[in-house]
């Protein structure tokens, strides 16, 4: 892709983040989860903005998945048990600028079918 189509996109993706961020907020007992993507893996956070401390995440990476959604589902699965191991079963999902579908609505997906409510 052109230089400019790049930049475009990025400046998109920034102005629907600043977007969304400006209406959720994380708290110690309904922390943010905020997913990241990359063309070849995933990464998710949950954060309790209050303190401004991450209380668990997910590296798609580390666990030998790839950015697509069956991944997705599987990372998913791991970050919900770990969220279920520090009592956290409520959560506000952050898109992080991505659109809803694909990977992103499939990592939201994995997260409700293993007990988290979003």
């Amino acid at each position: 892709m052109r230089a400019n189509i790049l930049k475009r996109k990025l400046a998109l993706r920034v102005k629907r983040k600043k977007r969304v961020r400006a209406d959720i907020s994380g708290t110690a007992e309904r922390p943010r989860v905020s997913f990241f993507k990359s063309n070849r893996f995933m990464y998710a956070q949950a954060i309790d903005d209050v303190n401004g401390v991450t209380l668990a995440s997910v590296d798609g990476k580390k666990l030998g998945f790839n950015a697509s959604k069956a991944s997705a589902a599987e990372v998913a699965k791991a970050f919900a048990e770990t969220l279920k191991a520090k009592n956290l079963t409520q959560v506000v999902y952050d898109r992080n600028g991505y659109l809803y579908h694909g990977v992103v609505a499939a990592f939201a997906d994995g997260l409700r079918a293993n007990g988290i409510v979003l």
